[in-house]
């Protein structure tokens, strides 16, 4: 499951942060309202949380700004803020939870558990690639501890295609033939840059160039 987690508290921030991977969820941190926007625009996730007295963009404005584009991602508030004026206005805002500073890390991850179950909200089957690496089949996503890399269609491809001859030498024009059955027949140039891209995204160790014949995939 992913999180949005927003918290300017570089040092509670790591904290929610740490606990909730160690309870096998995948966490994206921020510590500003705008980036985390732009995130959530350019990102699928399963829940946000968000502190709402963060830099640029409040988390109020934030929901706000989500709900008018109709993005109905649950979110769950916590904050310092303890008035019930402010209480009312998070869940007038739409939000699903309201977390009040300080809690116990169980209690988010059971309000977590509980906003998980009333959204149906399934878990995706990642692939582990290596170490602390996986691929997100669904979304298109590579996942490592410091970034979470974005597939386009042929890179999601290519690495699917790897995946199921793992182990195996793989010449350059079974990959071109099977890869882009349906498309225009790319030079060999092309492919070596599609491979440059998904060794750039940490993938480095499990691509393995076989000179002048082709490669071979190894999950490690």
């Amino acid at each position: 499951m992913k999180i949005l987690l927003l918290e300017d508290d570089p040092i509670l921030s790591e904290i929610i942060e740490e606990f909730l991977v160690e309870h096998g969820l995948h966490v994206t941190l921020f510590y500003d309202g705008k980036e985390a926007l732009d995130a959530i625009f350019e990102n699928k996730f399963d829940i946000l949380v968000l502190d709402i007295n963060v830099p640029s963009l409040s988390g109020f404005e934030l929901l706000k700004t989500l709900k008018d584009a109709n993005i109905t991602t649950p979110v769950i508030f916590i904050t310092s803020l303890d008035q019930i004026s402010d209480v009312k206005k998070g869940f007038a805002l739409g939000a699903e939870d309201y977390l009040k500073k300080p809690f116990e890390l169980e209690e988010l991850l059971v309000r977590i558990e509980r906003t998980k179950k009333l959204h149906h909200i399934e878990e995706n089957t990642l692939v582990h690639l290596a170490p602390q690496i996986s691929y997100d089949p669904q979304n298109f996503q590579i996942i490592t501890p410091e970034q979470t890399y974005n597939l386009r269609k042929k890179e999601a491809q290519l690495l699917e295609y790897f995946l199921a001859h793992q182990n195996r030498l793989l010449s350059f024009e079974e990959i071109i033939e099977e890869v882009w059955r349906f498309d225009e027949v790319p030079t060999h140039s092309t492919l070596r840059t599609y491979i440059k891209n998904l060794r750039s995204f940490g993938l480095e160790s499990l691509i393995e160039n076989i000179k002048g014949v082709g490669y071979r995939f190894k999950c490690l």
